[in-house]
């Protein structure tokens, strides 16, 4: 995903276009590089704001960071309605628009980025409990998401009715994870491919 816009007309922007700047500059960093290595001067620097300016609207770094975080979640839960919700397509092509949108994102940033929920889960889970349960909580909605559009595909008759939906959609959720993270390391598509080929092959829907 990538949260960066043309801030060209940095002089005309209003209060809030500075807030969201700010963050959109800090989202791409930190999805590179990672929270506790993006220092608050790069930040600055890169977003071409003063100090004042960055504590004006956010009280400290993990304030920010929280900030972050809300527009990640909320971009990325867009993404999940256009696609997971996208009633005008039946529910298994819903879920596989999903992963390969996914797939795409990743290798439209040459494998540099990922999720930054899921990065920030795993530098972050043992620092802070505040980020820890903001990020819990928005995996299990995620987890949700998923779940009802398997739910719906049960109903049309895709899925077996056997599948456990819940406990489906949290399992696709963190393997979806997993493999994002490989395939950064590999620098490669296949640990993606190789991860939706398996989930459809398991609902029984597989092309």
């Amino acid at each position: 995903m990538n949260f960066l816009d043309d801030w060209s007309n940095i002089g005309d922007m209003t209060k809030n276009d500075t807030r969201q700047h700010i963050i959109a500059i800090g989202a791409d960093l930190i999805s590179i590089h990672g929270f506790g290595s993006t220092g608050l001067n790069k930040i600055l620097s890169e977003a071409q704001v003063p100090k004042g300016s960055f504590y004006h609207y956010f009280k400290s770094k993990n304030d920010f960071g929280l900030a972050v975080i809300e527009t990640y979640a909320q971009d990325y839960e867009a993404r999940m309605s256009e696609t997971l919700a996208n009633e005008e397509l039946q529910p298994v092509d819903r879920l596989r628009n999903y992963l390969r949108r996914s797939v795409e994102d990743l290798k439209s940033c040459d494998f540099s980025k990922g999720c930054l929920i899921g990065n920030l889960g795993q530098e972050m889970a043992s620092q802070s409990a505040l980020f820890r349960e903001r990020l819990d909580a928005i995996f299990s909605d995620w987890e949700q998401r998923i779940a009802r559009c398997l739910k719906a595909a049960q109903e049309a008759g895709q899925i077996g009715q056997n599948v456990d939906t819940d406990q489906m959609g949290a399992f696709i959720l963190s393997g979806w994870q997993g493999s994002l993270l490989r395939a950064k390391v590999q620098r490669s598509m296949l640990p993606l491919l190789r991860f939706e080929e398996m989930i459809l092959k398991q609902l029984g829907a597989a092309d």
